[in-house]
């Protein structure tokens, strides 16, 4: 990908855009680094050797201007629900493929109804192409294909990793309106741990509750499955206080609540350690249910979660410069096929139950 056509990174200097853009660079490739902190950029990309451009996503016409001769954007600044969508309609206007690393279900919803528009105007729109939702996107697409008729579709994941700050926020913006999962085709809304599950995820079993992941949306427009719950493996006391505490999580939308908590993130969350990133897994599991009660069911294992982001998004966005998608919305599975994920490395994936077999 050393000689293919500009491309930005967006959200260069967060967590994540850093380890991207020292794998990138490491690959041989100068993408333009790109945010609204000047300093930041500009310091990032004296390091890099990389041309930089500072701009903020305040206004689309704007963004629009500091496009000029990019063919794609990988856009890595959160929170996406405040970011993604000024910076979507700019690549729409300019021509420019999209692609995030966002995992919010608003989000993803918002750009499979801007499709028609991207295709219109020759526009890849690919979000959340990172780990969220990139594996659990690719095995919702393994368990559907051994099972088409399924109706429902169960996902979980587990993982010990340090969030970063950007991740951090996003969780807290969000974190008031309780959960979200797809009944019957419709994203409804249910309180924070609404359900539990045991998972049986590769390692070990553990206990998981229903969380609003992005698979909500993505795995709709995957796999057209209409019923789909999420979960995240915490501790029973971890579940238990967030089902004791609902009512305060409510204050969490309050706009002073919401500033004390983006000033608490950035003094005291610095994202996971070099000894996280080296040695952190992230386990899945997925099961998929027909109407006569037959299931499919499968386990993966990957990477931690920042360490595969990187991974995934530098692998979608070169095929997408080598013009192997075709302009409109896809999810990453749609785009690739659910085998995508088990061609990156040190990934392990698992049947429990599959029809036929």
């Amino acid at each position: 990908m050393a000689d293919s056509p500009g491309w930005m990174l967006y959200g260069a200097n967060g967590f994540t855009g850093r380890l991207i853009t020292a794998e990138s660079v490491g690959r041989g490739m100068k993408p333009i680094l790109a945010g609204r902190s000047a300093d930041k950029i500009e310091r990032l990309g004296q390091d890099a050797d990389c041309p930089c451009r500072v701009f903020s996503l305040t206004s689309v016409d704007e963004v629009v201007k500091h496009l000029d001769g990019v063919s794609a954007v990988l856009h890595c600044a959160g929170p996406f629900s405040q970011t993604a969508r000024p910076m979507m309609e700019a690549c729409i206007a300019r021509g420019v493929h999209y692609l995030d690393i966002t995992g919010e279900i608003d989000v993803i919803e918002w750009a499979s109804q801007q499709s028609d528009r991207a295709r219109t105007a020759g526009v890849t729109l690919l979000p959340a192409v990172g780990m969220d939702v990139v594996p659990s996107d690719c095995l919702a697409a393994l368990l559907s294909e051994s099972l088409p008729n399924a109706v429902r579709l169960e996902l979980a994941f587990s993982g010990e990793l340090s969030v970063s700050p950007g991740t951090a926020k996003t969780i807290w913006q969000d974190i008031h309106r309780g959960g979200q999962v797809r009944q019957d085709g419709q994203i409804v809304r249910v309180p924070a741990g609404w359900k539990t599950l045991e998972v049986p995820f590769s390692r070990k079993s553990r206990l998981a509750m229903t969380i609003p992941w992005g698979d909500v949306a993505s795995a709709y427009h995957t796999t057209g499955i209409p019923n789909i719950e999420v979960y995240a493996a915490l501790s029973r006391k971890q579940i238990t206080q967030t089902r004791r505490f609902r009512w305060l999580v409510a204050m969490a939308g309050l706009t002073p609540v919401q500033w004390m908590g983006r000033r608490w993130i950035d003094r005291r969350v610095s994202g996971p350690d070099e000894r996280e990133l080296l040695h952190g897994r992230t386990e899945f599991w997925g099961r998929v249910t027909d109407g006569d009660g037959r299931t499919a069911e499968a386990t993966l294992e990957t990477p931690n979660g920042y360490t595969l982001t990187v991974q995934t998004s530098l692998a979608v966005l070169k095929q997408v410069l080598e013009g192997h998608v075709a302009p409109g919305f896809f999810t990453p599975a749609r785009a690739f096929g659910g085998d995508f994920i088990r061609q990156l490395s040190d990934v392990t994936f698992q049947w429990i139950d599959r029809p036929g077999s």
